[in-house]
């Protein structure tokens, strides 16, 4: 008779696995909703004695980040406050995990530590855990709609779908047959989890970092908009295409060509919106500033005689008239409609804005006596 020393290889199988450090987990992938609850759950083992000493479960946790090179607790971590639950009994622990957020997206680790002298496990690999949500993807051009995401399962799925906030009836397929239109906005939903809305671009503007623009400086423009999909953009100069497709136009050491009317417009899969006009309106002080005698003939005492100031500068000058260093008046001109000689004089202006002032060189205005000349045409002068 032969007897049967060893046990049945299941029974070995299962001695030999309890002595071992392990964890194993129920599903190495997860992928959930956002908002939803998940659960994570492993089952671990460990040696019952180690050098006759018995070995005891001190803590169990699950991780997903280290703090100080240590493993966190997901009950000690505040991004997880209020969310986290633990069940655990001999040998098995969940995670459960509620009101789920995209940035919950991350590996989950179970650890234990015991009494034993490096006592302590940690199962790697741990658990992906994946966390999106529906979202209507837009296709040739905006002619078609999928609602799509990578938790859905393969089989049969039921749809609803929503334009501008309201069902459409008798649409349940991840596809969208109906029409599209521009105008509109639309959004899937599956198992009550429903996805952010897709619409062309609206509300589209330019703003500039500069209220006042100096000649010289540097101003950058912003096109902004609401859309989803995320919009494109393109530049127009006095309505002339530039060759920028950035959301924002930097305008480098701008000069007063530069003064001229930009807009924008945002584009995405679904319809295009242009944004209003804006002016770049470029300031500096007065230039050149020069005075002129209108009529530039002769002036003959009692005509009507104009002196102007000019120059250029933006905000527009104010000026100041002198006559022989003296100040004579706050206006761009000076007129006489019956000039006497007692008005020759050395005529100056000053030009000037916040920016600056600039002065004209002196005229010189000589008012010639009607009966003077004509002594002089005679010869007798």
């Amino acid at each position: 008779t032969v007897v049967q020393l060893l046990p049945s290889l299941p029974s070995l199988f299962i001695h030999l696995k309890a002595q071992t450090w392990g964890v194993e987990y129920a599903s190495k992938h997860i992928c959930a909703f956002k908002g939803s609850t998940v659960e994570i759950s492993c089952t671990y083992t460990y040696p019952p004695r180690i050098s006759y000493k018995k070995t005891v479960v001190q803590r169990e946790f699950w991780y997903a980040k280290l703090k100080d090179k240590n493993p966190l607790d997901l009950r000690e971590d505040p991004d997880y406050a209020g969310r986290v639950t633990y069940r655990c009994s001999e040998q098995s622990c969940s995670l459960r995990i509620s009101g789920l957020r995209l940035n919950d997206f991350a590996e989950y680790k179970f650890r234990f530590e015991t009494n034993q002298p490096d006592g302590s496990f940690t199962g790697k690999p741990g658990v992906s855990l994946t966390v999106t949500g529906p979202r209507v993807q837009v296709i040739r051009s905006g002619l078609e709609l999928v609602c799509h995401s990578s938790c859905f399962p393969r089989h049969h799925l039921s749809f609803v779908w929503f334009m501008n906030g309201q069902e459409v009836q008798g649409e349940t397929s991840d596809y969208y047959r109906k029409p599209v239109s521009p105008e509109a906005s639309y959004s899937c939903s599956y198992q009550g989890h429903r996805s952010p809305e897709v619409y062309a671009p609206k509300s589209v503007s330019v703003s500039m970092s500069l209220t006042e623009i100096m000649e010289g400086s540097s101003v950058t423009l912003t096109c902004s908009c609401d859309a989803n999909p995320p919009a494109k953009f393109r530049w127009y100069k006095n309505n002339q295409t530039l060759l920028l497709e950035d959301q924002s136009l930097i305008l480098r050491s701008v000069q007063r060509s530069d003064s001229r009317k930009f807009h924008c417009v945002a584009e995405n899969e679904l319809g295009e919106l242009a944004s209003d006009q804006v002016f770049i309106n470029v300031e500096y002080p007065p230039e050149t500033s020069s005075v002129s005698v209108s009529p530039s003939a002769e002036v003959l005492e009692g005509s009507s005689v104009t002196l102007t100031c000019s120059s250029d500068a933006n905000p527009a000058a104010k000026y100041t008239w002198f006559k022989d260093n003296r100040t004579l008046l706050s206006e761009d001109k000076v007129h006489f409609s019956s000039i006497r000689s007692e008005h020759s004089g050395n005529y100056s202006c000053k030009s000037e804005n916040k920016h600056g002032q600039s002065s004209s060189t002196p005229l010189l205005l000589d008012v010639q006596c009607k009966f003077r000349l004509w002594f002089r045409d005679l010869g007798f002068l």
